[in-house]
């Protein structure tokens, strides 16, 4: 093989000419110079000999032989290290050729260089056989040259990975024992699934020659997964050649191809895998609908997203706040360590559900999570059914709260009994209940059972003919786990147990967060149909949609493509029969991408053929034709010779000059633009604005005086003898506390319930009257958040009667009900002897008031009244609400002198000592919590102390 050829060599007798082209430049003098009127100098020459050059100058004509001959070396396109015709004609030519995904950016030279070996087969007489290693059907068998371009002229790549073992099988069946004479393999340059097999299949030909032809892989880039954590998308990327560092910018385009942000993919020397971060909001990352490389066009630089890839906003209540010194017992402490990987966390910032729900709906969550939350304000039930109807997704937990609610609540899946099922109770186990096996349909078919998971309570379903089918997870005594109901669009969902470790282990274990990303992946993300599964999470068949073409563009040919299964928790892979694309409806769809999630492209080795390859760069690589630099060359010259004729004809020398600019002007000039910088610099302001003054805002000297000393809160009714007493009376026990303990309050405080403040007050006094004006529901909704918040609200109906035990009730007692039939009240019990509140400072057996008939009601213990426990409560929390009859306030009011205001009935100043005692317990309760509890530890730690 020569170093240089010309591809037209006969035009290099023009070269010939060259000689008498160097005698008629010399002939052909340049033209005389001229000059407009110079009367001095025709003076001067006037007695001289007018002299005309005879020939031009030397330079000058070896100039333009130069040009002539660039011009003719050119023409005859002299090519450096040019190909030379070396097949073997032993045999027939085969061609297996790569025409996968990769081979789209440089197909062009890929055919070039097969038309160029069909050409040589031609020139030999020696039939071709050719094959495509990413086509679904092959016919290699040898035949003319002519139908061999034909082949390759009707080729084209596909958005497949290529399938070289069976080519190889279709090359082996179609030779039939004939021995080729060069095989040539036309390689992406990428290893695939089969090329042991492949190679060992070819060489089994026994050709006399073997060649692998590659490209140099630097557009080989693709995609294999796109996460959308919390706050960013990350991206991965792997690559064939890792020789050198390497930085390409990944886009994020929505459906009309518009790109809404970016990333860069930076690999490092020697790397094989990338990953970018695409940071934005989390609403434009649902807008999401592809992603691409910058600059590159194949189907493996383009990554599609569905619905399941966006990420749902999921908000998030709870029947009661919870400690925040105690997060392991917060409703939704492990709720929200569940999702947070997967989703978007709404909290609302009030405990007002009157307030928060609508709130909520309004930023169009994917789904709501309620933990025990029992009753809901009244008017909340009606948009929440519109938003479940519309496709939002209900999930709820058991609890305390739910279990008292009444039974048809229309919020719930099933029907529910009253009270819940627990170890020691009257429905109890004989020991905890275990999972059963998930059934075959719904989200958690397929995923194993936790053997370690227990259950101790629970909440129980009234049988019904649709309870099987609507159960998702069942115990071993098959008691619905989990069930679920359609609303239209939407679902609600209830787990029978609690979000946190009181009632089961199940938010401690994997299955749980496993069970919950499932749950949230079903509800609808932005409004977009769900796709992928049905409503029982079985596989489903989905037709061809959209599919992806070897240059990366999506269109709606789906060829020969086949409707694809598509199982819950499955990564479909694309195939021959399933091309990358969208799969569905446009209601909904599911994207198939061409590389399955940490997929690496690794280089084609072909050591496993056995025998000797000659390895081999795409045509135009190796061959370099100097026409370009030639015709470029001859340009130059002729540029510089019109620059040289014109100057000897001083056509230069006639270019008028203008004046210059004088030193003044150009200082004044610079001067004028130096205060232009420093006068307009942005963001600089022209005058130095003063601060603002500053002041304390209307109201901030009572506020600063409410959080510095405790006062005692009473409910203003707007009946002014109620009001006067409920003054009186927190005066009185106010006093009462400054003069037997260490709490000094302050003046009491009658509250406004509708617009006041409510959280500066550890407890609020509630006198209830039937002739009282109803509070209006935004009004009970703010007691019901103050109670969430960890506030108490004392009810004292005044008329010694009790309005829970069932015995009948006063009107003052109806109207107690009428007002906590909108609030979510846990179960309640009359104070028990064991509890913090019978020795929080005194020793107390009762807690009378101006009368004794009625017991104080507080939350009822649930570990304690089902386990035996002594524990005066569950947690560390204090019950949000306590209720009696007895006037409290009635037997603690004073006038101004200090003496009592009502007498107690029966007659007995010891009744309102022990009345006073009560109202101490009470508020040393509400400042401490239950501490006195861990007193009945005292003497096992002395004992463990052997003290």
């Amino acid at each position: 093989m020569s170093a240089l050829a010309f591809a037209n060599p006969a035009i290099l007798f023009g070269l010939i000419a060259l000689p008498i082209i160097w005698w008629l430049l010399r002939l052909t003098p340049p033209r005389p110079k001229t000059e407009v009127f110079p009367p001095l100098r025709i003076l001067a020459s006037v007695l001289k000999r007018e002299e005309t050059p005879s020939k031009s100058p030397w330079w000058l004509t070896l100039l333009r032989m130069l040009l002539a001959a660039a011009v003719i070396l050119a023409i005859a396109d002299p090519v450096m290290n040019p190909r030379a015709n070396s097949l073997n004609a032993g045999g027939p030519l085969v061609l297996v050729i790569d025409n996968g995904w990769a081979t789209a950016a440089d197909w062009e030279r890929r055919v070039e260089t097969a038309d160029l070996l069909i050409d040589d087969a031609e020139s030999a007489d020696v039939p071709v056989s050719i094959a495509f290693t990413a086509d679904a059907s092959h016919e290699p068998v040898p035949g003319t040259a002519a139908a061999a371009r034909d082949k390759l002229a009707a080729a084209s790549p596909k958005p497949l990975v290529p399938d070289r073992a069976r080519a190889a099988e279709a090359v082996s069946e179609a030779m039939n024992g004939t021995r080729p004479g060069t095989l040539v393999i036309l390689s992406d340059g990428m290893a695939a699934a089969g090329d042991n097999e492949a190679l060992s299949a070819l060489a089994a030909l026994s050709p006399t020659d073997m060649r692998l032809i590659e490209g140099d892989g630097h557009s080989a880039v693709a995609l294999t997964d796109a996460v959308n954590n919390a706050g960013a998308m990350s991206v991965t990327a792997t690559r064939l050649s890792t020789s050198a560092q390497q930085l390409l910018t990944v886009n994020a385009l929505d459906t009309q191809g518009r790109a809404l942000a970016s990333g860069v993919l930076e690999f490092a020397a020697g790397a094989a895998t990338a990953t970018a971060e695409i940071a934005s909001p989390f609403e434009l990352r649902n807008d999401f609908a592809r992603l691409n490389i910058e600059g590159l066009a194949t189907a493996g630089s383009a990554h599609l997203l569905d619905d399941g890839f966006k990420r749902r906003r999921i908000a998030l209540l709870a029947g009661e706040s919870g400690s925040d010194f105690q997060p392991l017992l917060q409703p939704l402490y492990y709720i929200s360590r569940a999702l947070q990987p997967y989703a978007d966390i709404i909290q609302p910032n009030t405990a007002d559900l009157s307030v928060s729900i609508p709130q909520i709906l309004e930023g169009n969550p994917s789904a709501i999570i309620m933990a025990d939350i029992g009753r809901l304000p009244a008017e909340t039930y009606a948009p929440l059914q519109q938003w479940i109807s519309r496709g939002g997704t209900l999930i709820r937990f058991a609890g305390p709260r739910l279990a008292a609610a009444p039974a048809d609540d229309p919020l719930v899946p099933v029907i529910l009994r009253q009270g819940e099922r627990a170890l020691g109770g009257a429905m109890s186990w004989s020991e905890p209940q275990s999972l059963a096996d998930f059934p075959s349909f719904g989200p958690f078919a397929g995923m194993p059972r936790a053997a370690d998971i227990t259950v101790t309570r629970q909440v129980l379903a009234e049988p019904t003919p649709a309870l099987a089918e609507r159960t998702w997870a069942s115990l071993a005594d098959g008691t619905p786990l989990i069930t679920e109901k359609e609303v239209e669009a939407g679902r609600i969902v209830l787990f029978h147990t609690s979000a946190e470790a009181t009632w089961s282990n199940l938010p401690l274990s994997g299955n749980f967060v496993e069970m919950l990303r499932r749950l949230v992946q079903l509800a609808r993300a932005g409004g977009a149909a769900s796709s992928g599964t049905g409503t029982d999470g079985a596989a489903v068949t989905l037709p061809p949609y959209r599919l992806l073409t070897a240059d990366g563009i999506l269109t709606t040919e789906t060829g020969t493509a086949r409707p694809i299964p598509i199982a819950a928790g499955e990564t479909p892979v694309a195939s021959f029969d399933h091309p990358p694309g969208l799969y569905g409806t446009e209601d909904g769809f599911t994207a198939v991408n061409l590389l399955a999630p940490k997929a690496v492209i690794a280089p084609f080795d072909a050591a496993a053929a056995g025998r000797p390859v000659v390895r081999e760069g795409l045509a135009g690589g190796e061959a370099v034709s100097l026409r370009p630099a030639l015709f470029a060359a001859a340009f130059a010259l002729l540029v510089l010779d019109s620059l040289v004729v014109l100057f000897m004809n001083g056509v230069f020398s006639r270019i008028p000059r203008g004046p210059r600019p004088s030193r003044g002007a150009a200082a004044a000039a610079i001067a004028a633009l130096a205060f232009g910088l420093v006068a307009f610099v942005p963001g600089q302001p022209l005058a130095q604005e003063m601060p603002p003054g500053s002041g304390a805002k209307p109201g901030d000297e009572q506020i600063l005086e409410r959080l510095d000393t405790t006062h005692l809160a009473y409910v203003v009714t707007g009946e002014a003898d109620v009001d006067r007493l409920s003054e009186q009376g927190m005066e009185g026990l106010s006093q009462f506390l400054t003069y037997r303990t260490t709490l000094e309050p302050g003046a009491p405080v009658g509250l406004d319930i509708s617009k006041d403040e409510l959280s500066f007050y550890p407890i609020i006094y509630w006198p209830i009257s039937a002739n009282a004006p109803m509070p209006s529901q935004a009004t009970i909704s703010r007691i019901d958040a103050y109670m969430r918040n960890g506030g108490t609200v004392l009810f004292d109906t005044r008329d010694q009667y009790s309005a829970l035990d069932g015995g009948g009730t006063t009107p003052n007692g109806e109207r107690l009900q009428a007002i906590l039939a909108n609030i979510d009240i846990p179960p309640l019990e009359p104070t028990p002897s064991d509890h913090v509140l019978t020795r929080s400072f005194y020793l107390l057996t009762n807690f009378p008031g101006r009368y004794t008939g009625s017991p104080l009601w507080v939350e009822a213990r649930q570990e304690a009244r089902n386990t035996g426990a002594q524990l005066s409560s569950s947690g560390d929390g204090v019950t949000p609400l306590l209720i009696t009859g007895n006037d409290f306030a009635g037997a603690w009011a004073i006038d101004t002198q200090g003496a009592p205001v009502m007498p107690t009935v029966p007659p007995d100043e010891m009744q309102r000592e022990y009345a006073y005692r009560a109202g101490v317990n009470i508020m040393m309760y509400m400042l401490t919590g239950n501490y006195k509890a861990d007193q009945v530890h005292v003497p096992a730690l002395l004992e463990r102390l052997g003290q």
